[in-house]
């Protein structure tokens, strides 16, 4: 793990942003805290010599990032290469739209994060196991112990890549518009619009027994 103090994340040439980087931070806390609150990322790579993007869920454990997928996708048979896989996953949370008198300095409220290092696949399938506990417990928490267990042709069939929390950054934009002096007597509304994630009532599968009620752990379910 790369620290450049305690608490800290040291910068690198892959995560020192080259457009506002006084929006950039290392505090390992932090970088924790929105990675902890998403559930799914974007995995980048090459393959063939072109970008790749990937939508994928994803779970931290310590210092260590999961990412899911299937024993068939492209990245995890390029994982399988010595030494692995560069990749860059990234998480964003979009927290409001920024409304500026000008279009210019109209923007996003956000927090992010990313990622930069070598994937690997988790091949012992006692950890790959464990990390499908805990992949399911990141998404809905208690979910694992409330449903049957990955059984060995299941196990085969799902890839889970590891990738170490060694080059990290996190991004942030907070506060108001931006507008320029001179356009603060405009007549047009300036401001935030803010944007939130909800999620709504549990609904029954359409096969689901009668009488088995949702759990208490979908109650009120909320990120964050």
């Amino acid at each position: 793990m790369s620290t450049s103090a305690a608490g800290s994340y040291a910068p690198t040439p892959y995560t020192v942003p080259t457009r506002s980087p006084e929006r950039a931070s290392y505090d390992r806390e932090l970088v924790h805290a929105i990675l902890d609150e998403g559930y799914l990322c974007h995995l980048g790579f090459v393959r063939e010599g072109r970008p790749v993007v990937l939508p994928t869920l994803y779970a931290r454990v310590g210092e260590r990032l999961y990412l899911h997928g299937s024993t068939g996708s492209r990245p995890l048979n390029a994982a399988r290469e010595d030494p692995g896989l560069p990749v860059c996953v990234t998480v964003t949370h979009v927290d409001a739209l920024v409304l500026a008198r000008s279009a210019f300095h109209h923007s996003v409220n956000y927090r992010s994060v990313i990622v930069h290092g070598t994937a690997t696949p988790v091949t012992d399938p006692e950890e790959k196991a464990r990390v499908l506990d805990a992949l399911v417990d990141h998404v809905i928490p208690g979910r694992s112990a409330d449903s049957r267990r990955a059984n060995r042709k299941e196990l085969a069939a799902t890839a889970v890549l590891a990738l170490e929390l060694s080059e990290v950054s996190a991004k942030l934009r907070t506060g108001d518009p931006g507008d320029e002096p001179e356009d603060l007597s405009l007549p047009h509304w300036s401001g935030l619009l803010p944007v939130a994630t909800v999620h709504g009532a549990p609904v029954p599968a359409g096969d689901l027994e009668p009488g088995i009620p949702a759990p208490d752990y979908l109650t009120g379910y909320t990120r964050g």
